[in-house]
């Protein structure tokens, strides 16, 4: 079985992220992108229909989007990144984001950091939260179920973004905080160099929970197809410095608070 480099480790480490080429096939890619379109009322081939800036598909347990997502090459690198058997297997992917080019600008193009666990009730939101230990959260993953291109909206991935937000994370300790309490943080973080999430569909970016990313406008001809799941932890992280076995994604966060 295929197993991440070593190499491919460090840059997780050190960048806070890493591309998997042909994590799954082009054919599995296009029945996915089929039943999306059914879903989302457009048609492919009448620009017309494209109404909207971005659609939001709600998630779907189909038999396609689990095999995109549950097959040896993922599971291996889940293994390695987070901990053997460290991860729970996917039977979904979340809700995927179709953007389209659009004359109108969409309105969820902020820096953020995806939230992990549930906390307290404010007014009628339930308000989720993010800790130093990443409770209930191991990775961010982008799955490309089509070609994106620099013009065709790739996420917008900050370098080396996880030391910071790890940080500002640290003072809250188990408590953590909310995702809009963490946002209104990431604008006083140092610059970083961006990284655009490109490639072929049946790509797959595994990012570190603590990464800054963000969405942008579609400034391409085809449509982006994707969806960012989290692979859900088993446990939270153990960062520990006196603990003689890290998995990455810890020592990453030790990097950022002991270095």
């Amino acid at each position: 079985m295929k197993q991440l480099s070593a190499r491919q480790l460090k840059d997780f480490i050190d960048h806070g992220f890493i591309k998997i080429d042909n994590a799954f096939s082009p054919s599995i890619a296009s029945e996915c992108r089929a039943i999306l379109w059914e879903v989302c009322q457009c048609d492919p081939h009448d620009t017309s229909t494209w109404t909207r800036p971005v659609i939001r598909i709600p998630e779907s347990g189909l038999e396609p989007f689990k095999h995109a997502a549950n097959n040896p090459t993922l599971h291996n690198a889940f293994d390695q990144l987070a901990g053997k058997g460290n991860w729970l297997p996917k039977e979904s992917l979340g809700s995927f984001p179709i953007r389209f080019p659009h004359k109108t600008a969409a309105t969820d193009t902020g820096w953020h950091v995806d939230a992990s666990f549930p906390g307290e009730v404010a007014g009628d939101y339930l308000q989720w939260r993010i800790n130093i230990y990443s409770k209930g959260r191991a990775l961010l993953m982008l799955f490309l179920f089509s070609d994106v291109s620099e013009k065709d909206a790739p996420t917008v991935i900050k370098t080396g973004s996880h030391f910071d937000v790890a940080r500002l994370l640290a003072p809250a300790a188990d408590k953590g905080l909310s995702f809009f309490e963490l946002a209104q943080q990431l604008p006083s973080l140092p610059e970083r160099p961006l990284a655009l999430a490109t490639g072929n569909a049946g790509t797959v970016y595994l990012c570190h929970p603590f990464i800054v990313h963000a969405a942008q406008d579609h400034h391409g001809t085809n449509p982006r197809f994707m969806a960012q799941p989290a692979l859900h932890a088993k446990q939270n992280f153990n960062i520990d410095p006196a603990k003689k076995e890290h998995c990455p994604v810890e020592q990453a966060i030790i990097r950022a608070l002991y270095s």
